[in-house]
């Protein structure tokens, strides 16, 4: 196997495309519910969506592309703004879950009725949906590690 690096270091696409197809792998495989890309610009979506989709095909699975990943305690809301995310499941069920997850928060944040406890359990939800176990949720909850480590620069 050759390894593709710039003079910058990791190939940034060849690295997402690794880090999708990894993904939808734990998806087919019953290991997640639900998997997420990492956080794309709109250049780096066109550039991998193709592949995406034939990674999709491949595994027998389903995408959505979320234009903007609903904010949870998961990560900070800088992680993914401006950018979108490539939804991975395997049941249609499981993307009506997510955006039904994503609706009641719009509808709390309207109400005024997204305090700290509503904020709490959506996050957990969200996790769940993630297959998560519930020592790795206790954790992010927690403020620790808060966004997810990513090898490769955010350089455009």
């Amino acid at each position: 196997m050759t390894v593709k690096t710039t003079d910058k270091g990791i190939d940034p696409f060849s690295f997402q495309l690794g880090m999708i197809n990894c993904f939808a792998e734990m998806v087919a495989c019953g290991v997640k519910q639900l998997a997420i890309s990492p956080p794309l610009s709109t250049a780096e979506y066109e550039a991998l969506a193709p592949y995406s989709d034939q990674i999709v095909k491949g595994f027998g699975i389903a995408s959505y592309l979320e234009k903007s990943l609903m904010v949870t305690l998961l990560q900070s809301p800088e992680f993914t703004q401006n950018k979108c995310s490539i939804l991975y499941y395997k049941t249609e069920t499981t993307l009506a879950a997510y955006l039904e997850l994503k609706e009641r928060q719009t509808r709390l944040i309207a109400s005024d009725g997204y305090d700290a406890d509503a904020q709490k359990a959506l996050s957990v939800a969200f996790m769940n949906l993630l297959s998560y176990p519930s020592d790795v949720i206790e954790s992010k909850l927690s403020g620790v590690h808060l966004d997810p480590f990513i090898l490769i620069d955010d350089a455009e």
